[in-house]
């Protein structure tokens, strides 16, 4: 998709849009990252104010995928810093959503992927590793399945059931 907009992707698919098969986030998210367009399979976690299992992740193949991580929007700590972007961005990860906040922003906007994140803030998380993997997240007025694509730009982002051409 590295030369085909949301937008597009949008006006080309009116009918999956209508049939709830293609969706887009609200706009509540920042960009980051040096990577603004990227796409891949969706990977679901949930986590409240707990990295742990987040950086478990990321220490995995990416393969092109897109970790999606609902933080139940706290923005009372940040559950996304630069070191596991870091390793997100040498493991393969092609980007990943944060309903939630992440901190060392110039260390990730340094990165070579993309990151989406509703605020920035100082105080780290804790690392317990509580949570839930591979689960349906409701995150921007959105319903996001594990094994879903994402798609996004500096237009919006987008999830749809199957992997999209046009």
């Amino acid at each position: 998709m590295a030369f085909v907009t949301t937008a597009e992707v949008c006006d080309a698919n009116q009918e999956l849009i209508r049939s709830g098969q293609l969706r887009a986030l609200q706009p509540n998210f920042h960009i980051y990252g040096r990577r603004q367009i990227f796409s891949g399979p969706v990977v679901t976690v949930k986590v409240f104010e707990d990295n742990g299992l987040i950086r478990h992740f990321l220490e995995e193949k990416g393969n092109g995928r897109v970790l999606v991580v609902d933080g139940g929007g706290s923005l009372r700590c940040a559950i996304l810093g630069g070191n596991p972007v870091v390793q997100a961005q040498n493991n393969g990860w092609a980007g990943i959503i944060v309903n939630g906040c992440i901190r060392d922003v110039d260390e990730i906007n340094g990165c070579d992927i993309g990151v989406r994140a509703l605020a920035s803030h100082p105080i780290k998380a804790s690392k317990k590793g509580l949570g839930e993997q591979r689960v349906p997240l409701n995150i921007a007025g959105t319903r996001i399945c594990d094994g879903e694509w994402l798609y996004a730009d500096t237009d919006g982002i987008l999830v749809s059931q199957i992997e999209l051409s046009v």
